[in-house]
């Protein structure tokens, strides 16, 4: 029996169509099943958005401190005419400020008074002296919001939006923050203290540079101007800066016994806390070193990476 052209055509077909329906229905069903790809395009606005964040944050920062970097030296060097007119401990804290807003801060006052060194210095100097124990009445408020503003590099960390190490943020912060609001929110006599004016100088010339440093990078630039006073500065700024704060906290600790002991711990001359202080103080020093030395280091790879192999060749 023969079969038909037309007929043969019609069972070849058949199945095709069949199996089309069939894949159909399966791509259709698959379709609605599979998880939804989300567009290439979120991550990439979601990386912008952050970056935009950050340089915003940055740029603030160093506007900051540079806010603060100007009128310490306006202040030093009397350019307004005004230093003179600045309160030496009577100028209002962050914490007395915050507390109209917030609430009331514990405030304990120190007995330290700081030693008189005019008679030691030249003539010359002794108006740099007497300016810089009254520093805190232009700057001390700002330097302790500013600087407290600093906790959202912890954060930034933590959200891996930066790739910095979260110990050494975590030690870094909260050791300024320790400055800021233990030391001399809490005593009055540091903030007439020339220390804290070193200290102050130090912080914000260092966060300058540093936060104009990470702006520029956020924008696709490496100032080497910047560069190369970011890891030369440290050179003098660190060693000043943690050496301030160091002594700083040293100045809290009681004139009664310079030396703590068990008789001074009966007496009541050192209470718990002072002993921690006294601990701080200690490790400062060991600290300070390891970081001095992690610097040298970073600058070699950066400023002269190349005489590394150099040398090996």
């Amino acid at each position: 029996m023969r079969i038909a052209p037309s007929v043969l055509c019609l069972y070849r077909t058949q199945p095709s169509c069949s199996c089309t329906r069939i894949m159909a229905r399966s791509k259709q069903v698959n379709d609605t099943t599979a998880p939804p790809v989300p567009p290439k395009s979120s991550k990439k606005a979601t990386s912008t958005a952050v970056k935009y964040y950050l340089f915003a944050y940055n740029t603030l920062s160093a506007l900051g401190w540079s806010y603060i970097l100007i009128f310490t030296l306006i202040h030093i060097f009397n350019i307004d005419g005004k230093s003179s007119t600045v309160p030496a401990g009577a100028a209002p804290t962050a914490s007395s400020i915050l507390s109209r807003v917030f609430s009331s801060v514990p405030y304990l006052k120190s007995t330290v008074s700081v030693s008189n060194l005019e008679s030691r210095l030249p003539s010359y100097l002794v108006p740099f002296l007497r300016r810089s124990t009254t520093t805190f009445g232009r700057v001390g408020t700002a330097t302790a919001l500013v600087q407290s503003c600093a906790l959202l590099e912890v954060v930034h960390v933590l959200l891996g939006w930066v790739r910095s190490p979260l110990q050494t943020t975590v030690m870094q912060v909260s050791s300024r923050l320790f400055l800021v609001w233990g030391i001399v929110e809490q005593f009055e006599a540091t903030r007439t203290n020339p220390l804290y004016t070193s200290m102050v100088f130090a912080w914000s010339f260092t966060e300058v540079i540093r936060y104009s440093f990470y702006a520029a990078n956020l924008l696709g630039y490496e100032p080497s101007v910047l560069l190369y006073l970011r890891y030369t500065t440290f050179y003098v700024l660190y060693p000043l800066g943690a050496g301030s704060e160091a002594f700083l906290i040293y100045s809290t600790l009681p004139s009664s016994s310079p030396v703590p002991s068990w008789s001074s711990w009966v007496r009541g001359m050192w209470k718990p806390t002072d002993y921690i202080r006294a601990g701080l103080f200690g490790i400062w020093w060991p600290g300070l070193y390891v970081m001095y030395t992690h610097m040298i280091k970073q600058r070699r790879k950066v400023i002269n990476p190349k005489s590394k192999g150099s040398k090996a060749n």
